[in-house]
């Protein structure tokens, strides 16, 4: 007969799971049995957040819930950074934790906590599994309401006896297409009118937009309405950075240069946009109108509050939508002005050969050895800012970064669930010295996988971001900077391979050689930080300050 860890794994299978990342224990040994004889490989991490940033990129990747697994106790208390940054950042994933038998313990109360409490706030549902019979209905429900929009975290916690138990077979549930409706007719016609009367609109792509069923009907209606348009972080890619009407990135939340085209704008059409993101840019009673296009009525919030809705499946919306106006907008181009302008401030000093090199320099460098569907991971840190705002995309979920959550820690995962799904392509981690060392044990697993994985690492000996905004709010320099160790022989400890950059030249010649030999390489590079103050701060108040004269 078979036992609930044979159910749980064969309605896994019946969902289409081929790996589970995790740190299994005790309570969880007769599922490692069941998997053991399955199709689904158990991918081992070194820590249970790991597992949980892995399984939440397989989900922002492929649109389908990633999954790990965890015991009772710290092993799944552990999970909840994890779980946050799925839950913020809309990505699926099924988090499946262990505990002690429910009809009685020999071990009283040892490293019992209410996990499926702990997990509501952070999860679309969190449910104890207390009978095998209901395994294949509670998993297949886990799934749908992973995937259904909002996308995020579930958790299902399944004790030791449940799981050990003999019997009856119980038939798996089928899965079923589920279609999401398109916006009502009312609603299109509303933006449209609103969009052929503008005289100045902007397309603004947010994080909703990166959905990997989103991107063919965005990029159209981009293309047919000739609009120009801008992403927030978490929006870049969505449509070719190529593209000739590119705007630009919303690293900040305003005054920018990129807000030189959303302040003049009469009309934003808000494409995907979720404001767990921080504010690309902030309504107020004078700016312009707000078209809000996404799976999900808006959130309101004091910096947005959109004036029309169009709720529904985004990409075929947006055809109806683009069905409407196509051909009819005189004003389309009217912000393309602004485009060279803004583009080129941007990019100014990329190339500036100075030791050690400004972020400018280093995003320029990588965006030279990635090719334009290589993927970039970013972990969390002060380079985030420079890479949204620098970095041009052409492929949707190419830059991975978090803007949500923003945790630190996911960086190196994140690029190594990429790795996994995307062999073909280069994949590249860039961390600071920080954010690398919360994972920096994951090597090890990156190495046992033969991952063929370049980690860039940028020193500065600093939580760098907090250290600047430190220093910008005029606080002394306290209690931010640390020793780090030598990452050259600390790679070399985990068999991946490690060198520095000595020079800036060099940086270029340093990557091709990771590349091209394949393989775990972590190269370590300084990072000049001046950069932060003279470009967003003196030089935007510098802009700021020229808009502000009044014309003469």
């Amino acid at each position: 007969m078979p036992k609930g860890s044979d159910l749980l794994v064969a309605a896994l299978e019946n969902e289409g799971v081929d790996r589970i990342f995790g740190v299994p224990g005790e309570e969880n040994l007769d599922v490692v049995e069941s998997l053991r004889t399955s199709s689904i490989k158990l991918i081992l991490t070194r820590h249970e957040q790991g597992a949980a940033f892995m399984a939440a990129t397989y989900g922002r990747l492929t649109g389908k819930p990633g999954v790990c697994i965890t015991t009772l106790g710290p092993g799944a208390l552990n999970l909840t950074t994890g779980a946050a940054y799925s839950f913020l950042g809309a990505m699926p994933m099924v988090m499946l934790t262990g505990q002690k038998g429910i009809m009685s313990s020999r071990q009283a109360r040892f490293q019992i906590v209410d996990v499926v409490t702990a997990f509501r706030p952070l999860t679309k549902m969190s449910r104890q599994i207390v009978s095998s019979s209901s395994i294949p209905t509670l998993v297949r429900d886990a799934f749908r309401i992973a995937m259904e929009e909002r996308p995020g975290p579930v958790l299902l916690e399944l004790p030791e006896d449940v799981a050990g138990e003999a019997c009856e077979e119980v038939a798996m549930v089928a899965q079923h297409p589920i279609e999401i409706p398109v916006a009502h007719r009312a609603a299109l016609d509303r933006a449209a009118e609103m969009i052929l009367q503008a005289k100045r609109p902007l397309i603004m792509l947010g994080a909703a937009a990166s959905r990997p069923r989103s991107t063919a009907g965005i990029g159209g209606f981009v293309r047919r309405t000739k609009i120009p348009y801008f992403n927030t972080q978490m929006g870049k890619g969505t449509v070719p950075g190529g593209s000739n009407l590119y705007m630009g990135t919303a690293a900040l939340s305003e005054r920018d240069y990129v807000h030189e085209a959303v302040d003049r704008a009469d009309l934003i059409i808000a494409i995907g946009h979720d404001t767990v993101e921080k504010p690309p840019f902030i309504m107020g009673p004078k700016g312009p109108q707000v078209i809000h296009v996404s799976y999900m009525p808006a959130n309101v919030e004091l910096v947005y509050f959109p004036q029309c809705e169009v709720v529904g499946d985004v990409g075929p919306s947006l055809e109806l939508l683009a069905d409407r106006v196509e051909g009819r907008l005189h004003n389309a181009g009217a912000l393309l002005s602004l485009r060279e302008g803004i583009l080129s401030r941007i990019a100014d000093r990329a190339t500036e050969d100075r030791w050690p090199p400004t972020p400018q320099r280093i995003v320029h460098d990588v965006r030279r050895v990635i090719p334009e569907d290589g993927i970039v991971a970013l972990d969390n840190g002060m380079y985030k800012i420079w890479f949204a705002r620098n970095y041009r995309t052409y492929v949707a979920n190419t830059l991975l970064l978090d803007n949500a959550l923003a945790t630190m820690g996911a960086g190196l995962p994140s690029a190594m669930m990429a790795a996994m799904l995307y062999p073909e392509r280069r994949v590249m981690a860039v961390c600071g010295d920080g954010g690398f060392m919360m994972n920096s044990q994951e090597m090890e697993t990156a190495v046992r996988l033969k991952l063929n994985l370049v980690v860039l690492i940028l020193e500065d000996s600093a939580y760098g971001m907090i250290r600047w905004k430190q220093a910008v709010d005029n606080f002394p320099d306290f209690g931010l900077t640390f020793g780090n160790p030598d990452f050259v022989k600390y790679a070399d400890s985990y068999g991946a391979r490690g060198s520095r950059v000595e020079s800036t030249d060099d940086l270029i010649p340093a990557l091709e050689r990771a590349f091209k030999s394949g393989g775990v390489h972590l190269v370590a590079v300084p990072i000049d930080y001046t950069e932060n103050t003279r470009v967003l701060i003196d030089e935007l108040r510098e802009k700021l300050k020229t808009v502000d004269e009044p014309a003469t």
